[in-house]
């Protein structure tokens, strides 16, 4: 729904009924994750997608219908539905869609949240989804890392439930659909619950100023990071050779990295590449990185024996197994790069391996699910 906001927002300012369909739960090879939104407008108009395309049609149907009755609809679509094929699901995957009528009545705190989400503050939205008492549908409650919502699910401690575990979500930057007894019971049935979180981006440290940097950093901000390059030389650190990065700094690695760190603003999303291979530069940002708490990832570049010169050089600094296997070097995946925008691919075809637990063969040398379970975090 992030994207989907400014429109939005634009109807719901002008008092208008909105459609609001969100994919809430998926299963197998579903084409989009938790939280994908399609919305259909006023005038007929759709923007965004749940499926990829898949069932597009089925679901706009279905929000124009809600939009008329305003009575919020739970559906799933799937290889399990005997409709699958009919609406265009063929890909074997299983989608439920959460379609809801969307007006200042239903949704009155859309414009804070949007306004939160815009200036990148962390926010979530809890959505009842499924309850005994239709009433219940479409209840929310917007849920900060701190403070007490003015909304309410409809009991003290279906609230209380439900916040406490949507700070969790959004502390991890995941979304995700909760059950609960009636009363927000942990170990009860009968209500469900979609927790989409609204984290700011996670960031790309891209450290060394070259071309390489130049081409990781536009596939990180493809990828929907907020992306950081940074060198101490000045002469060639400069906005002009990396329009694409969200800011360039000009400062030793290691020190801005521990700043950054003592900040708070490292955390277990955050991917870090090491492209300078040069080890004036890289042995004391290694050290800094490799015994930090938390991060996604860590790659340096460099050939197999400057990585064991620089494996050496940190082992002499102090740094034990452990830490040293959390750096991936060389970097990337072997598909054979040789350009920066190859080499920037293969980067980031690890970082996205890594965060998903993908093993980097072909697709069609494997069996099972293409779009498997992600590994723990």
């Amino acid at each position: 729904m992030r994207d989907l906001l400014p429109e939005l927002l634009e109807w719901w300012r002008a008092d208008r009924d909105v459609g609001l369909g969100t994919v809430v739960a998926t299963f197998g090879s579903s084409p989009r994750p938790p939280g994908a939104s399609l919305i259909v407008t006023p005038d007929g108009a759709t923007a965004g997608s749940v499926s990829g395309g898949c069932v597009e049609g089925a679901v706009y149907d279905l929000a124009r219908s809600v939009v008329d009755s305003g009575v919020p609809v739970l559906e799933r679509y799937g290889v399990s539905d005997d409709s699958a094929f009919a609406v265009g699901l063929t890909c074997g995957g299983i989608l439920d869609v959460f379609v809801e009528p969307v007006n200042r009545s239903t949704f009155p705190e859309l414009e804070a949240l949007a306004a939160d989400v815009t200036a990148g503050r962390p926010v979530a939205v809890a959505t009842v989804i499924e309850y005994p008492d239709p009433a219940w549908l479409g209840r929310r409650i917007v849920v900060r890392p701190v403070g007490v919502s003015t909304s309410t699910l409809g009991t003290p401690r279906a609230d209380s439930a439900v916040r406490d575990d949507a700070r969790g979500l959004l502390a991890a930057g995941q979304s995700a659909t909760l059950g609960y007894g009636p009363d927000g019971e942990r170990r009860g049935e009968g209500m469900r619950v979609f927790v989409q979180a609204f984290a700011p981006r996670p960031r790309m440290l891209v450290f060394g100023a070259i071309d390489f940097a130049a081409a990781v950093a536009r596939v990180g901000g493809f990828l929907g990071y907020h992306v950081t390059v940074c060198d101490a030389r000045p002469v060639f650190a400069t906005a002009s050779r990396f329009p694409a990065a969200d800011e360039v700094v000009v400062d030793w690695p290691h020190r801005y990295l521990a700043a950054e760190a003592r900040a708070g603003r490292i955390d277990g999303r955050t991917v870090m590449t090491v492209l300078t291979h040069d080890p004036k530069f890289d042995v004391p940002l290694l050290e800094v990185a490799l015994r930090l708490p938390e991060f996604a990832y860590l790659g340096a570049m460099g050939s197999r024996r400057t990585h064991e010169d620089r494996l050496r050089m940190l082992r002499e600094a102090g740094l034990v197994e452990r830490e040293l296997e959390r750096l991936s070097s060389p970097i990337g995946l072997d598909l054979g790069a040789r350009t920066p925008e190859e080499t920037a691919i293969s980067i980031a075809a690890e970082i996205v391996a890594n965060r998903w637990g993908g093993t980097g063969r072909n697709l069609a040398g494997l069996d099972g699910p293409i779009h498997g379970i992600p590994s723990p975090a």
